[in-house]
């Protein structure tokens, strides 16, 4: 009985670490640019031009906001100044600008704060030169979180807006 519950648990362990290493593993990037990373020639960072890869990579796809906060700092602006440049070398290209709050808060508060650092993201890339018909806008509030515990270091990643490509891209 005692070499059975050895063995359980040896069992058990080792399905802990496969499990562990499945995560570690990267995903592949899709070279075809269909829903992939567009990256070419098997280099790590050569993005295809006018790719998701391409903008993610080279552009910057995010923007971050102190607490409870919607105004874009310059660090922000300077990002969608680069993404306007970027959509506007690529007009076929449109995006949604998804706003995010950090957990701290109610619900119905976060969603109306997501909302409002989306819509200043998406004004920035209008004010800019990116027609209004190629952005469509989402607040997530607090509900996809990139960073998961309880302190500064991640609910500074999740304030954040992130302009994600929707169509077009090669």
């Amino acid at each position: 009985m005692m070499t059975r519950v050895a063995g359980l648990k040896f069992a058990a362990i080792c399905c802990c670490f496969m499990a562990l290493a499945a995560c570690a593993k990267k995903p592949s990037l899709d070279p075809s640019g269909d829903g992939g990373g567009g990256l070419v020639g098997g280099g790590a960072g050569t993005a295809a031009p006018g790719s998701k890869g391409d903008f993610t990579t080279n552009v910057g796809d995010r923007i971050y906001f102190l607490n409870d906060q919607t105004s874009l700092s310059q660090e922000a602006q300077d990002t969608l100044a680069k993404q306007a440049e970027w959509l506007k070398q690529y007009s076929n290209v449109t995006v949604q600008v998804e706003g995010h709050a950090d957990e701290r808060g109610t619900r119905e508060y976060n969603i109306s704060l997501s909302a409002r650092r989306a819509t200043a993201a998406r004004g920035f890339l209008i004010k800019n030169g990116v027609a209004a018909n190629r952005i469509s806008s989402i607040a997530y509030g607090k509900e996809r979180p990139v960073a998961l515990c309880d302190a500064e270091q991640c609910w500074s990643q999740n304030r954040r807006a992130v302009t994600v490509i929707t169509g077009g891209a090669n």
